[in-house]
C-alpha cells in the first residue's frame, strides 16, 4: 500500500495504475493482481487509509479539553493540516463518488464523528464539515487570489460556527 500511497503524493492519482505500482515494487502486474482484485480496490485501500488519517487527527483534536469554540477551532487547525499534508490523497478520498459499499463499515462515519463531537448537532456537524472541506480543497487547489490571508478565513469561519453554537451568546 505505501508504494501506491507514495506514487498517488508524487503524481496523483492518475498515475496509480496495476502496472505504475507493480513498477514502483519491482513486481510484474500480474503478481499484483494475487493482493488487489483490480484498480478500484487499490483506489479504496487507499481512501480507508485516508479516512483513518484525517479520523484519528481529528478525534485527537476533539479530545482535547477546553471551552467548545477552542474544539471547533481545534478541529478546523487539525483537518487543515491533515489535508494539507496529503493532498492528492484528501483528493482522492473526498471527490467524485464515494464507493461506501465498499469501505469498512462504520470507518466513514468514525472518520466523520468528531464533526457531531463538537457541534452536538448533525446538521451544524455537516454544514462544519462542508465549510472545512471547501475551504482545504480550495486552498489545495490554489484558487484563493494572491496575499489572501487563510488563517484569518479559518478564525472567522470557526468564530462564525462558535457563535451558532446553542448557548454562545452566554458564553
Amino acid at each position: 500500500m505505501g508504494a501506491a500511497l507514495d506514487l498517488l503524493e508524487a503524481e496523483g492519482a492518475e498515475a496509480v495504475t496495476m502496472r505504475r505500482v507493480a513498477e514502483v515494487l519491482g513486481i510484474r502486474a500480474p503478481s499484483l493482481y494475487k493482493h488487489f482484485p483490480n484498480k478500484q480496490a487499490i483506489e479504496v485501500a487507499m481512501i480507508e487509509v485516508g479516512l483513518e488519517l484525517i479520523g484519528d487527527e481529528l478525534h485527537a483534536a476533539v479530545a482535547q479539553p477546553g471551552p467548545t469554540g477552542a474544539v471547533i477551532t481545534g478541529l478546523l487547525a487539525a483537518y487543515r493540516r491533515q489535508s494539507r499534508a496529503h493532498p492528492n490523497l484528501y483528493r482522492l478520498a473526498t471527490t467524485g463518488p464515494l464507493p461506501r459499499h465498499l469501505l469498512t463499515p462504520g470507518l466513514e462515519d468514525w472518520a466523520g464523528e468528531p464533526f457531531f463531537l463538537a457541534t452536538g448537532d448533525p446538521f451544524r456537524a455537516q454544514a462544519l464539515w462542508s465549510f472545512a472541506h471547501g475551504m482545504v480543497i480550495l486552498e489545495i487547489d490554489g484558487r484563493y487570489p494572491e496575499g489572501s490571508d487563510l488563517d484569518r478565513t479559518w478564525a472567522a469561519g470557526a468564530a462564525a460556527f462558535q457563535s451558532a453554537m446553542p448557548g454562545a451568546a452566554r458564553a
